[in-house]
Parts: C-alpha cells; structure tokens; sequence
C-alpha cells in the first residue's frame, strides 16, 4: 500500500531537516561496507575556518554532493571527506582585530596567551561553515571532520618538513620576498593580485662624480631611490658608452654609486637608464647579483623608512616618505618632469595592503624537482583537467616556477621544527626532544639552550597534503589511506590552480608516488548581473542560507546547475531560483496527481506488465527515458553536469508532466482496468526513474516523493540503484507517432489561439495527408479531443479544404479548421485588417529607420540589432496575418 499521498503545496522547510537528520542517523554519509565496486573518494577543499558560506561554496560544494550522491547510488564505497583550515593569515587578523577592541595587543599578551585565545575563537565560531554545509545537504562523512591543525595532520606536516629539509629541498636563506606590511608577513607570489593603479611616473637626474653631466632615470616609486646601488644601461646603447664604469652621486643621500651594463636594460623605456635598488625589486635584486651590488634595505616590517635614510626620511610611513622625497628633489634641482602612468601593483590577497618587495631571511622549498613529475602527470593524462584548457595554463606555470617561500611571521599555524643553538647552529627534528638530541650529539653531550623558529609555515604547505594528511600519512598503514587514497574526483575553482591543485599532485607524487586524484573539474566563477565577482565587500552576494530559506535547499542547487556550464563563469540572479522552485513545485504536484490516481495498492512492476498492453504513449514515454539516461550517461563522462541537468529538466517538465500525463488522464480515470493498471505502472515507473535520477541534485524532495512510492522492502532512495540506460526500450516508431500527435496538437492549438476561438468551444478538424498518419490521428482522436478541444474528425488523402477555415501544415499532412459559427468572419476579417495596417506601420517606420546610413553609422551597434530583431519580429507577424486574414476570404 502506498504511503500517504503528498501535501498539496511542498514545505521544504519542513522535509529538509527531517531527511538530513535521518541520513546521518542511519549512517548513510559513511562508506558502506557492504558497497561492492571501486571505492569513491572526494575530498573537499577544506574552507578557512574563519569563513561562511557564500555562493561560490554553493555551486562548489553541490557538485561534489551530486558526484557523491551518484557514486553511493552505484553501490560504490563512496567518502567524502569534510574538514576546514586553520588560515593562518585570516584567522590570526579576526582574533587580534578581536584583541583590540579589548585593548589589547598581540605582542604584549605573548604567543602561548594568543594561540590560547585563537583556539577559543575557533572553537566558538570556527564550525559555522560545516552546519551551514549540512543545510545546503551536503552528504560528507561529518565522523571524519579534519582540521589542519589537529594534532595528527599537524605531525604530517612536520613530517613533510622534516623529510624535505633533509633531502636537501628545504633551505633558509635571504631572500628578495613578498611582504605584506599590515599582515607583516612573506607571501607566495599566488598571495599577491596585482591591480592596474593610476599613479605617476617620475624623472630625476643623477650627477655624474666628476661634474661631466648627468643621468635621468625615471620611478614610479620615488622613496626607493634611497636606497639605490646603481644606475643601469643596456650594453649596446651608445648614448652611454662612454659612462659605463663611472660613478654617480645619488642625490639627497651623497652615497657613491656606479654606472654598469646590463642587457636586462630596455633602452626603448625612458632615458634607456633605470636606477637599481636591489633591496625593493626583483629584477633589481637579480641585476644586483649578477653584478655584486650593495644591498640597501631602507624599509621596516610595517613599511616605515629605517635608519639607512637619511635623519628627514627615517620612520616616515611610505606614502608620506614619496611626498617628502618628491618635494626635496624638486627644491635640489633633480626633479625633470612628471608624467600620469597606469601600471600593476600587486596587493595582499588577505589584507589588500600594497605588497613590499622586502629582503629577509625565509626559509624556502626548491620546486623545480617536484615540478616536473607533477607536469608530467597532466600533460599524460594520468591526472585529467575539465575543461581541458586549464592544462595549458598549468603548463605555464609549471614551467617557470620558483622557489616557495614557505615561511610565515605569525603565530597561528604549524610552527616550523628549526631549533638554534647558543651560537646560531640550527636542527631541525620532528620533536623539541629530538632536536635536543641532536644538540647533544653535535655540542659532544652538553645541554645547550635551543630556541625554535618563531614562525609558522605557510598554510598551503599543510593544504597540499589534504589528500594524505586526512586520510592517515604519514602512517602507510593506515587503513583509510590503503582503501581511499588515490582519490577520484577533485571540484575545485581554477584561481587555486597553483596555490592547491599543482602543489597536491606534487605532494602526492613525492610522498606516496601516487597522484592524489585522477580528475579535476574547475567550475566558473559566481558573478551578479553586472559581471562582478560576488562578494560581501561589494555588497552583491546574498546569503546563501536566506535564500533556503525562501526557495529550499532543492530549488538553490538545481537552479544554480541549470545556469552553470562547464568550467564557465555563472552569472547568478534570483531568477534562477525562481526557476529551480518552480521545476520542484511541477515535480510535486506531478507526484501528487500519479498518487492520487493509484487507488490503495502500488501498481505492479513494469516487467511483469504483458507487453500487448502498452500504448503507444507508454512505449513512447520508456523509450524517450532511455535515450534520455543514455544522454545523461554521455554528460556525466564528460563531467558536464549542466547538460545533466538540463536534460532531466527538459524530459520531466515536457515529455513527462505536460504530455505523459495529460494524455495518460484517460486510461489513469476511465473503466477499463487493465489500461488504468498500465497507466500507472508506467506512470509510476517513470516517476520513480525521474526521482532517482533526480537525487544528486535535488536529494531532500525526491527522498520525499520516493518514500510514498517505494515497497516495504526496497532502501531508501539515498542508497537505492542509480537509474541506468536500458536499449531494449528504445522505440523509433513509437516516439515518431507521438511527436504527430504532438505537433498536431500544437498547431490547432496556436491555430485556436491566433483565430481568437474561446477556450471551451470545440472546433471541427479535417486532415488530409497519407493514410498511414491520418489513420493514426484518427485512432487517436480522445487525446486530440480532451487535449485540443477538436469536434468531429475528419481524414482522408483527398479531402477538399472548406471555405472559410484555417490552415496548419504538419510535416506532409494538412489540418483545416472551419471557422463558420466559431467566430463572426467580418468582424475578425475587419480587425485583421486593422492589425495588418498597424503591422504594416510599423515595419515601415523600422525600415526607414534601417534604411537611413547616418543611423547605421551612428547608432550604437545594439542599438541598431534591436532595430533588425523589431524587423525580422514584425515581417514575421504581418505574414501570419496575411495568412490568417486569406484564410477568411
């Protein structure tokens, strides 16, 4: 007997949170150990601890439930395992922000007292995203929650550090780095986004020594001519030949500096001379390498001038000391011009400071051999991009990498395992212990005080052992990393390309020889009607959990997949949603209408259905579901789940709910039982398959409609089979009788409504054409009576059209529709007329204006393609006219 039937309107609110506690409680989020077939593995890009959830985790976390919910529906072992990370910078910021409206500061409560109150933070605020995750439904294995700070993934992060560093990747040295001065740490050069800034370009003049003349050379950062070394020329530029070697006096600081050659030198950019301060530019840095340069650091941590300025520059903050340094070589007589000059200028990703070119001592990993392996596992295919176009952006960078800088001036992290002795000795060791240990054997058994590293490592040196760390590394025993590890799929956007993605597979192949996961889908960016990135800086980006509210979870999955083509980006509006609510209001109510049409018993299965009683409607209805499955299973390959959606959406909306059901009404209501038990066998068959498939995206409804639907001994809809194709049901015939049927129902009912027939009158039909499908529509004829309110019938091959009536044209047949006693000919033929003299207005008016060439050259182009649409849009109108006016004649 089938459950009660559904409400009349769908409660989301109510149906999400009781199958959501129901999953979790029956276990179904944990892999089965009864689930026969390779194991299914996601892990989740863990989000920052300090965040919430925005519509990007949105359409990122709905594509990992959808690859999820579908594995776990083909029987697979299937994990997804969920966790968050420490975000060092991020989380740091938000307590000692926290701190100060305490009035405390950092540095004065200490690090032990810091770390203290940021696990307090964390623990306060740090799960807000996992509970927001569960309300969007996701199905991760909440039991194996990580955090990358716990202490089992911290120890997989010294071991990393350790075994690097003693293979000789990991080094500490001085270094040109990115500097953030508010944050006051290093950064990777992925840290930093660059931004085109309106600023200016400034030209000095630099006194040779000797008196001889002078040198212009030109800045967009005027402060940091205090700390020049050198004035550099290209080689072959015989404006300068005579001064390569000779000496200049840097003006405002006296110091001595040399004119050398360098064929880094662009002699096309200014003067063709450029002023070289090693300290606070790369390619100054490597100039100055190559050519022994002092270094001159003039800036502090926090971006203030330090005592290697002059007395009237020191401690000024850097937008004050261009001030200053601009007016003081103007007053000396070295200022030539000024000029308006947009360039790039990189900022923190974190904290939007301007990031510093800085030399410091930071400790590094040598990229180059893990590079390779890692390049090579894309290139072969072994690991697979979707859209396949990021391969060659992931080859660009793979093949001009650089050292990372792995080293971070903060406290919140995995503090680096480099302890120093008493005279500056370093040991690195997994423990203080072993390090002590070390200590001993190399101060010949002498206890030495050792002070360990203040800093942490970068927070995507522990994200690039996600896929080991979480699943037991660096334990190689470890039954999880035995039976899930390789990974399969990875659902990731492509701004984290380098930061996460390229270094994963690195990490994979260095520490396990394995890549990490053998797919990658990259999807597209969130953006709002104006094509912005969404986010709450802006203002533009709601909030995702509102929107469940009003629309349900359901209608926010499906209506952002229905938007979001491969890899591209999605421009969102509440449309969508809109469109997702609707699409599961049609699904309800199409539910309700089967359920209220099976009595007080499920009918029976499909296959045990004797053949001979399908109709033509039914054998059209199964094999427009298999080509439909076959379709499915061809975009889910390709990893397009938007052709996913799209087509299960246009096969239940169309083929199944405003067809199937309409023309099933008669057999579902009428006396002959053996008919109505096909009909809802088949109707209920479908509707099961539709549910099924439909799971992935929208898992808390159709587990629903399907518990109403299901046996007594058949699973949850969760773990029930995923529906596959079935070829024996393909029927060609079938499905070309019905789309007659279709188009024929179609043009008498635009014929009635462009003939302004009322909607309850009958209107007879004569069809001439070949007997075949005139004797099909003939037999046929309660669905085009209840469907298209036709009269009486006539066909044949030679039927004479009557006066007076319209025509419609289906493939080779002829549908003619008196139209004697439905409408009163002069008045319509009379306001046809009127139509026809508008029309013709109007497509008068728009071809002069299309005709005129001063608006052709003038108007902008959209303008001017509205113009031709209005065009093409009115010719098409005044022909159905003329034709319906003819028709009357």
């Amino acid at each position: 007997m089938p459950q009660p039937q559904p409400g009349k309107v769908y409660e989301p609110a109510q149906v999400e949170p009781h199958w959501y506690r129901t999953w979790e409680e029956r276990g179904y989020f944990r892999p089965s150990d009864q689930a026969a077939g390779e194991p299914f593995t996601i892990v989740i890009p863990p989000p920052n601890v300090t965040g919430i959830l925005h519509m990007g985790h949105v359409l990122d976390n709905t594509i990992q439930d959808i690859l999820i919910r579908r594995a776990r529906m083909q029987g697979r072992p299937t994990l997804w395992l969920p966790g968050t990370d420490h975000a060092s910078i991020a989380t740091e910021a938000k307590v000692a922000a926290q701190l100060r409206e305490e009035g405390i500061d950092k540095q004065d409560l200490g690090r032990a007292a810091f770390l203290e109150r940021a696990w307090a933070w964390k623990e306060r605020y740090g799960g807000a995203i996992i509970e927001q995750l569960k309300r969007l439904g996701c199905s991760c294995d909440w039991q194996r929650t990580t955090f990358t700070l716990d202490e089992d993934y911290y120890a997989a992060v010294i071991e990393a550090f350790v075994r690097l560093y003693e293979e000789g990747l990991i080094y500490r040295g001085e270094r040109l780095i990115n500097w953030d001065p508010l944050g006051q740490t290093a950064l990777s050069d992925e840290e930093v986004i660059h931004q085109e800034v309106q600023g200016q370009l400034w030209h000095f003049d630099y006194p040779l020594k000797d008196g001889s003349g002078n040198i212009s050379v030109a800045t967009t950062r005027p402060e940091t001519m205090l700390g020049d070394t050198a004035v550099a020329v290209h080689p072959d530029d015989e404006r300068y030949a005579g001064l390569v070697g000779q000496l200049l006096i840097l003006p405002l600081v006296g110091r001595e500096i040399p004119v050398i050659a360098d064929s880094a030198v662009d002699p096309e950019f200014g003067s063709g001379a450029v002023k070289v301060t090693p300290a606070h530019d790369p390619n100054d840095w490597a100039m100055g390498e190559r050519h022994g340069l002092e270094v001159v650091n003039i800036l502090e941590p926090d971006g203030t001038l330090n005592g290697n300025v002059p007395a009237p520059f020191a401690g000024l903050d850097r937008e004050a000391a261009r001030k200053a340094v601009v007016e003081a070589m103007q007053s000396a007589g070295h200022l030539l011009k000024v000029e308006e000059h947009v360039h790039n200028v990189g900022h923190s990703q974190r904290t939007g400071a301007m990031v510093e070119p800085y030399l410091s001592t930071q400790w590094f990993l040598k990229m180059e051999s893990l590079a390779g392996p890692a390049l090579q596992a894309v290139e072969s295919g072994t690991v697979q991009f979707y859209p396949g176009r990021w391969v060659k952006v992931y080859r660009h960078w793979m093949t001009h990498i650089r050292d990372w800088c792995i080293s971070r001036q903060l406290w919140w992290g995995q503090r680096i395992p480099a302890w120093y002795g008493p005279d500056g000795e370093l040991f690195v060791a997994r423990t203080a212990e072993a390090a002590q240990a070390l200590a001993r054997k190399h101060y010949g058994g002498a206890e030495g005080a050792l002070e360990q590293d203040p800093d942490v490592l970068d927070t995507w040196f522990s994200s690039w052992l996600w896929p080991l760390a979480t699943l037991g590394w660096p334990d190689e025993e470890a039954a999880d990393l035995q039976k899930f590890y390789p990974t399969q799929d990875l659902v990731t956007g492509p701004d984290i390309i380098f930061f996460w993605v390229a270094r994963m597979i690195m990490a994979g192949l260095k520490f396990r020889r394995e890549v990490p996961f053998s797919t990658v889908y990259f999807h597209g960016i969130v953006r709002d009607g104006k094509g912005r990135r969404m986010s709450k800086s802006l203002g533009n980006s709601p909030d995702p959990l509102e929107l469940i509210d009003r629309y349900g979870a359901d209608a926010l999955r499906t209506g952002i997949m229905l938007i979001a083509p491969q890899g591209q980006d999605i421009p969102f509006s509440e449309k969508s949603l809109e469109l997702g609510r609707n699409y599961m209001n049609k699904i309800w109510n199409a539910a309700r209408f089967v359920h209220l049409n099976l009595g007080d018993r499920l009918p029976p299965a499909l296959a045990d259905l004797p053949a001979e009683n399908l109709d033509v409607t039914d054998r059209w209805l199964l094999s427009r579901l298999n080509r439909m499955l076959t379709a499915v299973e061809q975009a889910y390959g390709r990893y397009r789940l938007n052709e996913v959606a799209r087509l299960t959406y246009d096969f239940i909306w169309a083929d199944y709910c405003d067809w199937y059901l309409e023309l099933v009404k008669g057999r579902l209501q009428g006396s002959d039982s053996a008919a109505r038990e096909t009909a809802q066998a088949v109707a209920v068959h479908v509707l099961r398959q539709i549910l099924a498939l439909l799971h992935p995206f929208a898992p808390f409804m159709t587990e629903e409609l399907w518990q109403r639907l299901k046996s007594a001994d058949e699973p949850d809809l969760i773990v029930a089979p995923a529906p596959s194709p079935d070829a024996a049901w393909l029927d060609a015939e079938a499905e070309a009788q019905v789309r007659l049927l279709q188009d024929a129902v179609t043009a008498v009912r635009s014929t009635r409504a462009e003939m302004g027939i009322r909607p309850g009158q009958t209107a007879d039909l004569l069809i001439r054409g070949p007997a075949a499908e005139t004797g099909f529509l003939q037999g046929r004829l309660s669905d085009l009576q209840r469907l298209a309110k036709v009269g009486h019938l006539s066909t044949g091959e030679s039927l004479e059209k009557p006066p007076h009536s319209a025509t419609a044209v289906v493939g080779a047949l002829e549908l003619f529709m008196p139209l004697e006693g439905l409408i009163d000919i002069g008045i319509e033929r009379a306001r046809l007329a009127r139509q026809i003299a508008e029309m013709e207005g109007r497509l008068t008016a728009v071809k002069q204006k299309l005709d005129n060439p001063d608006f052709l050259d003038r108007a902008p182009a959209e303008v001017v393609a509205h113009e031709k649409e209005k065009q093409a849009n009115y010719d098409a109108g005044l022909k159905k006219l003329q034709v319906n006016y003819q028709a009357l004649a």
